[in-house]
């Protein structure tokens, strides 16, 4: 007997319409949007909520300097439907619709990222914090404001949600010019590098590169779970890398939160959200779907990264259906370990599968044992106690967040206080040190194979280097031989209250010289205000977790 076609099953997934908002209120992005694309110039015109700026649509005076920016009345939907707001299109915008507009006097588009069935990313400049972001625009206007207001406020806590492998919502924004019809716009951490989907067309991913993002995922969909949120949309285009180079780790983050819901809010529907193609079994029955649906996605995913295959391709009902019938096929020369994770993470009964916590864990054991494998038994010890710091290290929350002023201020006062130009609050990652905060230094992170934090930490205590060009651990580095010219260092830990070090705050001078105790000292305390910090954060959001 032929099986029951799902209601819900046409000839594509329907995307969170009207009634999808109206079924599941906690979308966390907004949905009553039809899937039509405005292509008018200027469409992305939105202004008056943004969270920091709301009434700042009116124009800067004119004066000395770059080009008098252009101006333009906002037009959102059709030509001609003048809401009496005023955008700014900048010099060059002819070469492309979008380029040079300014939205909210504050977000310069450069031109569009992607396009979606509900809303058009952007790359732009933010001119208040000079920094690059994606702003997220939403076609069509919301009919019924009470549900554009139900957006903004899963807005706002998507915008509370700090982890390294989850996307940043920096600020949220709704144009008014017609009150019965406002719209809403998203600002968000804009990460360089191409999304999952599109590093699969050069074919499947290696073993070790296809464990670390699924490491990262992992641990952000453990993050979101609880938070108290499902993401229900894990496929390979809502995945971004910021590298995927051949011996580089690839860093993965989740993004498009537009039709996630709250974990036990999500209420029994006749239709289905999410891709089909990586959608779970019980999505796909129209059971509620919780946690493990999340984890389900991410094994489909994981098994095509290793493969170079859509494990059920084909239209949307063959697709779905096939899920009902079968386990995915999985590459057969996969590890054990990891052939029976990915068994377990795409089993068909949600009971069967592991927690997104467990995933990460067995994901980080597949790396040591893969680098063991590759280097021989003599690294095990080494990689898996780097493994142990690793996981420390990454429920601090820390890696790639924005600047913040607290860091900030301790590097301020340890450049001033010590007299030195460059001061770094560095953090040791796998294969990389991200600067959480830096002064006198213009990058993000440095290659962990040259940072002077891991080449000449001794383990304990601050330390110091009098004469870089004179201490053949730093003499051949590249800021000693080049710009900019390092001569002295000195640094203190920073070391978890459970004893694993995380990196250091460091200071550099241009100019060798001696950095006496009393200056070690200062490092040291202004290193553990660092520490406090972070354990304070920490023990917020456990406390947060728990209630």
């Amino acid at each position: 007997m032929p099986r029951q076609k799902p209601p819900w099953i046409s000839t594509t997934v329907p995307s969170a319409g009207p009634s999808a908002v109206r079924r599941t209120p906690y979308c966390i992005g907004p949905s009553p949007y039809s899937n039509r694309c405005a292509t008018t110039r200027t469409l992305p015109r939105v202004g008056s909520g943004s969270a920091l700026r709301k009434d700042r649509l009116a124009r800067r005076p004119g004066g000395a300097g770059p080009p008098e920016p252009r101006r333009a009345a906002g037009t959102v939907g059709g030509r001609g439907e003048r809401t009496g707001v005023v955008i700014e299109v900048g010099p060059g915008a002819g070469d492309d619709p979008t380029a040079g507009i300014v939205l909210a006097d504050r977000y310069a588009l450069a031109g569009p990222l992607g396009r979606g069935g509900r809303a058009t990313v952007y790359d732009a400049e933010d001119r208040l914090l000079g920094r690059r972001v994606a702003v997220k625009v939403f076609h069509d206007r919301a009919a019924d404001p009470a549900v554009l207001r139900e957006q903004e406020t899963e807005a706002r806590i998507v915008a509370s949600l700090n982890h390294y492998a989850l996307t940043t919502l920096f600020d949220a924004g709704v144009e008014a010019g017609d009150p019965a019809r406002p719209q809403l716009f998203l600002v968000m951490e804009r990460v360089r590098g191409a999304d999952l989907r599109s590093a699969l067309t050069a074919g499947p991913l290696g073993l070790e590169q296809a464990c670390a993002i699924g490491h990262d995922l992992a641990e952000g969909l453990e993050y979101l779970h609880g938070a108290g949120f499902l993401h229900r949309d894990v496929k390979p285009a809502n995945i971004l890398l910021a590298a995927v180079d051949v011996g580089t780790r690839p860093r993965a983050k989740l993004t498009d939160f537009g039709i996630a819901a709250l974990v036990g809010r999500v209420q029994r529907e006749e239709f289905v959200t999410g891709t089909a193609a990586y959608l779970s079994p019980e999505q796909v029955d129209g059971r509620d779907a919780g946690p493990a649906s999340d984890v389900y996605s991410l094994g489909l995913v994981l098994v095509e990264a290793l493969s170079g295959r859509v494990a059920f391709p084909g239209d949307v009902e063959t697709s779905a259906f096939a899920r009902l019938d079968r386990d995915p096929d999985l590459p057969t020369d996969l590890p054990d370990g990891l052939h029976a994770l990915l068994r377990s993470m795409t089993a068909r009964d949600p009971a069967r599968r592991p927690g997104p916590g467990e995933v990460a864990v067995r994901l980080q054991e597949e790396l040591v044992d893969d680098l063991v494998r590759r280097r021989g038994p003599e690294v095990r010890p080494q990689a898996e106690a780097e493994a142990v710091r690793l996981a420390a290290l990454r429920r601090y929350d820390v890696l790639d967040t924005p600047p913040e002023a607290a860091f900030d201020e301790v590097t301020r006062l340890a450049s001033r206080l010590l007299g030195a130009p460059i001061a770094l609050i560095s953090i040791v990652d796998t294969d990389r040190v991200w600067l959480k905060s830096r002064r006198g230094y213009d990058a993000e992170a440095v290659d962990r194979n040259t940072s002077f934090c891991v080449v000449t930490d001794p383990g304990t205590g601050p330390w110091t280097i009098p004469d870089a060009r004179a201490d053949p651990r730093t003499a051949d580095n590249p800021v000693v031989l080049g710009d900019p010219k390092v001569r002295s260092y000195a640094a203190a830990p920073l070391t978890t209250r459970d004893g694993h070090h995380l990196g250091s705050l460091c200071v550099y001078d241009l100019e060798p010289r001696e950095f006496d105790g009393e200056a070690l000292r200062t490092l040291e305390d202004l290193a553990e205000i660092v520490m406090d910090e972070l354990e304070l954060r920490l023990a917020s959001r456990r406390a947060a977790s728990a209630r």
